[in-house]
């Protein structure tokens, strides 16, 4: 799902956290979960701009890239990187669309491991991730964040994917930060921020 990711597209994503995780006790998961997808209800559209931190170990260098992310429920996304090279990837109707800076492409995303990441991803604005067949879900949590962990059920999608985790800072219900580890042990890391809630989005920002 996102550029400089061994998926070939998009996504999304891992980092480390500077303070020590604990798991939550099953009554704090429960509230977690409950406020969340409750909350979340509401949201139509999501805009943010984010920062995208790509650790891969034969690179000395992190590989760190700056863009904006654009959802409209209940299954739009686009990514659209700005630095340092000009590179969109969009979501929709099933599809992946790609413009790597004027070179146009897409590719049939259904029962594609792209579209199941990208379910997750348009899922964390909804609450609808944590009921996600596909993955399992631990919860986790830190002096600043609670953080739902996914891990793949399915050995193709292993094959790929060691974990997900999605970070929402301590009384949010919006996502602040998305990691993956790949199963190469390669991490990306986004961080967002400026993010808006139910503002209106161009329909040019799904189209490339």
């Amino acid at each position: 799902m996102i550029k400089n990711c061994s998926l070939g597209a998009f996504l999304l994503i891992s980092g480390l956290f500077l303070s020590q995780n604990t798991a939550m006790s099953a009554a704090e998961a429960k509230a977690f979960v409950t406020k969340v997808s409750s909350e979340t209800k509401a949201i139509k559209t999501l805009q943010s701009d984010f920062t995208q931190t790509k650790k891969m170990d034969f690179l000395d260098k992190n590989i760190v890239t700056y863009g904006k992310m654009s959802l409209k429920t209940p299954s739009m996304l686009s990514w659209r990187y700005t630095r340092p090279y000009q590179y969109s990837i969009v979501f929709k109707d099933n599809k992946i669309f790609i413009n790597d800076q004027g070179k146009k492409s897409s590719v049939d995303a259904k029962s594609k491991t792209f579209e199941k990441i990208n379910k997750l991803i348009v899922g964390s604005s909804n609450g609808q991730m944590f009921n996600d067949p596909e993955f399992s879900v631990t919860y986790q949590k830190s002096a600043n964040f609670n953080i739902a962990k996914f891990i793949p059920k399915s050995a193709q999608l292993l094959k790929y994917i060691k974990q997900i985790e999605l970070s929402f800072p301590k009384g949010q219900s919006t996502v602040s930060q998305v990691n993956m580890t790949e199963a190469s042990g390669d991490t990306t890391n986004i961080v967002f921020k400026n993010t808006k809630i139910n503002a209106p989005i161009a329909a040019s920002e799904f189209s490339l």
